[in-house]
């Protein structure tokens, strides 16, 4: 049968109304689901999770990172201490009235900061005694001259219901019969073993209260890193002295059985607890500037990897600042300017960032804690008393 020319012609134009048809259909199919992949990407982005490091970091390693931390972020946000956050704590040991403030001063930031960590001050149990004498007439007089004891319990109050602080008070040392009842100093009467009788903690971080604390998170990253000796000290890079700026124990009932038994009978100074603690310098990063520690003492040696220390950057990059300079008798006092000048580091960036440092405790003693800078004179004369009297500032120092 044959077709005729219409026929043909009609069979033509159907092929290529269907092929066009079938194209165009197609390619509007492909632009539909093209465009429904993108607004459901549009609602529901694909979340990449951060990546965590699988095995602990070498602190040398990871220290000093740029601002913002953002390695510590990610590697906290995956990792945890031993036994959870509820098992490691910030310590602070408190023996005089003047280091109360401190104390207080690095707890507000560690709260401030939302630090995980718990926070635990020790502090002398005598502070709490309460007298019957505290009620009689003839006390009125000894308490308007003990004033700074009533502000060191206001202020241990405060740390307890504002910044979540346990107040845990200690005993002095026992002291043997045969030493006899002579003076005794703070650090005598309440050492540093108190720190390692926290046995339900895993971990503890001691920092001296003389310090500011301004970014928690790498210290907060020192709980969760290895550690291949129970007693660590780290030093500030350059540091003159022989003793660690802080302290990272792993308290339990047997180390302290141990470090107990091999220190003298009676009473003993800090140095005698420091020479069983393994000191190491706190690491830095070559690549950075951050640091992890630094003393106000040593600034003008404080260079990583040989960079000069920028003092414009300084308290962006610097996570711990002790305090401590060689003839000056600590930040809470009003100290001469003649003696600020002469402990003042040499150099143009290291003394800038020296004033801005005592400075930055000076405002955060007056905003945290109400207070102004301490007297010299006062503190000189209530050493003398003490040692004439055979009394410290702990000998009668009650919370009344």
């Amino acid at each position: 049968m044959l077709l005729t020319s219409s026929q043909i012609s009609l069979a033509i134009s159907s092929s290529v109304v269907f092929a066009f048809t079938t194209l165009l259909f197609l390619s509007g199919y492909v632009l539909q689901q093209q465009t429904v992949h993108s607004l459901q990407a549009a609602l529901n982005p694909a979340i990449q999770p951060p990546q965590i490091p699988t095995i602990n970091p070498v602190l040398a390693k990871h220290f000093g990172k740029p601002p913002g931390h953002s390695f510590y972020d990610k590697f906290l946000a995956g990792n945890r201490p031993k036994g959870g956050w509820a098992k490691v704590a910030y310590v602070q040991l408190i023996r005089e009235h003047v280091e109360v403030c401190g104390a207080v001063m690095l707890f507000s930031e560690l709260e401030g900061q939302e630090s995980l960590g718990q926070r635990i001050v020790l502090y002398p149990r005598e502070w709490d005694v309460m007298s019957a004498e505290s009620k009689a007439p003839k006390r009125e007089k000894r308490r308007k001259q003990d004033s700074h004891a009533e502000t060191s319990r206001r202020l241990l109050r405060r740390a307890a219901k504002q910044y979540k602080v346990m107040l845990q008070p200690i005993d002095p040392i026992p002291q043997p019969t045969s030493a006899g009842t002579g003076w005794l100093s703070s650090e005598e009467k309440y050492p540093l073993t108190h720190l390692l009788s926290l046995f339900h903690y895993n971990r503890i971080l001691y920092l001296p209260a003389s310090g500011l604390l301004l970014d928690a998170t790498p210290l907060d990253l020192l709980f969760t890193l290895p550690m291949s000796t129970p007693m660590l000290g780290l030093s500030a890079p350059g540091s003159q002295t022989s003793h660690p700026t802080i302290l990272l124990l792993q308290p339990s009932k047997q180390l302290f059985v141990d470090i107990v038994s091999s220190l003298p009978e009676g009473a003993y100074p800090d140095s005698e607890f420091l020479s069983r603690v393994t000191l190491e310098t706190a690491p830095t990063d070559p690549d950075f500037h951050t640091r992890l520690l630094v003393e106000t003492g040593s600034l003008d040696t404080a260079e990583v990897a040989g960079k000069v220390l920028n003092a414009s950057e300084f308290m962006d990059t610097t996570a711990y600042v002790r305090l401590a300079d060689e003839g000056l008798p600590g930040p809470e006092y009003d100290i001469p300017r003649r003696d600020l000048v002469r402990a003042m580091p040499g150099g143009k960036e290291s003394g800038r960032a020296w004033e801005v440092i005592y400075e930055r405790f000076r405002e955060r003693r007056m905003g945290v804690c109400g207070l102004d800078l301490e007297p010299v004179e006062k503190e000189k004369q209530l050493t003398g008393k003490g040692e004439a009297d055979g009394g410290g500032d702990g000998g009668d120092g009650e919370l009344r």
